[in-house]
C-alpha cells in the first residue's frame, strides 16, 4: 500500500500564495476537516468518503494548503509512494 509523504514528514510542500506570494502551510488532509473523528478508520474508508472520486484509485491524497496572511486556501493532491 502507497503513502502519502506529507502525512509521513517525508517531504515538504513549498507552494506561495498566488494572492500574496506568502509561503502556504499545510493544513493536512482534507479528509481531516471533513470527519473529525475518520483517522481512526482504515484510509480506504476514509478516501471513499473525501469527496474526491479518485483518490483511491489513483493513490492521491488531497492536502489543504492556507496562507496565514491572506486568508487564501487551495486543495493540493499529493501522489502517494
Amino acid at each position: 500500500m502507497a503513502m502519502c509523504p506529507l502525512c509521513n514528514s517525508l517531504k515538504v510542500l513549498n507552494i506561495n500564495c498566488p494572492k500574496c506570494n506568502n509561503l502556504l502551510e499545510d493544513s493536512g488532509k482534507v479528509s481531516d476537516f471533513l470527519d473529525p473523528y475518520g483517522h481512526y478508520n482504515d484510509e480506504e474508508t476514509v478516501k471513499m468518503g473525501d469527496g474526491y472520486p479518485n483518490t483511491a484509485k489513483d493513490q492521491i491524497c488531497p492536502h489543504l494548503l492556507v496562507c496565514n496572511n491572506c486568508r487564501y486556501d487551495v486543495v493540493k493532491f499529493v501522489q502517494e509512494e
